[in-house]
C-alpha cells in the first residue's frame, strides 16, 4: 500500500478499502464511507459513527478488522430499523459501559447491550424501542446470527471471523494476509486460489500449482463466486 498511515503499525490490524469491505460484509461502500467519514444531508452535518482504526495521511478511508466487524453489526441494527443517528448514540453509550472503542462487535455487548439501549431510550424518549425491549425483542435476535461465527479473545474483542460458518473453512483473520479472506486449511487467500483456477483452466490444476487440496480450491472458488455475484447485484 503506497498511502501512509499516521503513526501506526499495520501488522495484525487488517486492511480494507471500502470497496473491499463491501464485498466481504455485503454493506455498500458508500454507506461505509459515510459512517466513517461523516456526511452532509439537507444542510445538516452528520458526524462519523466512530473513529476508524487506521488514519491515512491523505484522508482516505481504510478499515481495520475491528472496523469491519463494527460495520457489520451496526448495519444489522440499521436493517432492523434503528436510524444511523441513533446507532451513533448507542455506540457512545456502549463505549462507556463496555469499555471498548468498537463496542458493538464485542461479545460483552451481547450481555450489556440491553442496558445500553435502555439508557439511550431514557434520554431520547423513543417509546417504540422501549416497548420492544420490554417485550419480545432481544439482542440475540439481531446480532447473534453474525456473532456466532466470530472468534473472540479473552478481552471480549473479535479476533477472527468465519463469514460462511466454521464448517465452510473460509476465514478472515487480521493476523494473516492483511485480513483478506483465506481458505483455512491451506492459509492461502481465496482470491489467489480462485484466480489460479481460472488461469490454470481447472480446480485440479490450481491445486497442483499451489500444492493444496482440490477441496481447498473448490471452497475458495465458491466463496469468491459468492461475493462476486453479491457485489455485482
Amino acid at each position: 500500500m503506497q498511502r501512509q498511515a499516521q503513526g501506526l503499525t499495520l501488522i495484525g490490524i487488517g486492511l480494507y478499502t471500502p470497496a473491499e469491505a463491501a464485498r466481504i460484509i455485503a454493506v455498500p461502500a458508500q454507506k461505509i464511507i459515510r459512517w466513517l467519514r461523516g456526511h452532509e444531508a439537507n444542510g445538516k452535518q452528520y458526524d462519523r459513527l466512530w473513529q476508524s482504526q487506521v488514519t491515512m495521511e491523505d484522508g482516505s478511508i481504510i478499515l481495520g478488522f475491528r472496523d469491519l466487524m463494527e460495520v457489520k453489526v451496526a448495519d444489522a441494527f440499521v436493517q432492523w430499523g434503528l436510524p444511523p443517528v441513533r446507532v451513533r448514540v448507542v455506540i457512545e453509550r456502549a463505549k462507556e459501559i463496555v469499555g471498548d472503542d468498537h463496542p458493538l462487535s464485542t461479545n460483552r455487548f451481547m450481555t450489556d447491550g440491553s442496558n445500553v439501549f435502555m439508557e439511550v431510550v431514557e434520554e431520547g424518549g423513543d417509546r417504540r424501542l422501549i416497548d420492544l425491549l420490554r417485550g419480545q425483542w432481544t439482542m440475540k435476535s439481531i446480532i447473534e446470527p453474525f456473532l456466532k461465527h466470530v472468534d473472540f479473545g479473552e478481552d471480549g474483542a473479535p479476533v477472527r471471523w468465519w463469514p460462511r460458518g466454521r464448517t465452510k473453512k473460509i476465514l478472515v483473520d487480521p493476523a494473516r494476509s492483511f485480513g483478506q479472506p483465506i481458505e483455512s486449511t491451506s492459509h492461502v487467500p481465496t482470491a489467489a486460489l480462485a484466480a489460479a483456477a481460472k488461469a490454470e483452466g481447472s480446480v485440479a490444476a490450481a491445486a497442483v500449482a499451489w500444492r493444496v487440496s482440490v477441496a481447498a480450491v473448490r471452497r475458495a472458488v465458491a466463496f469468491q463466486e459468492e461475493i462476486d455475484q453479491r457485489y455485482a447485484a
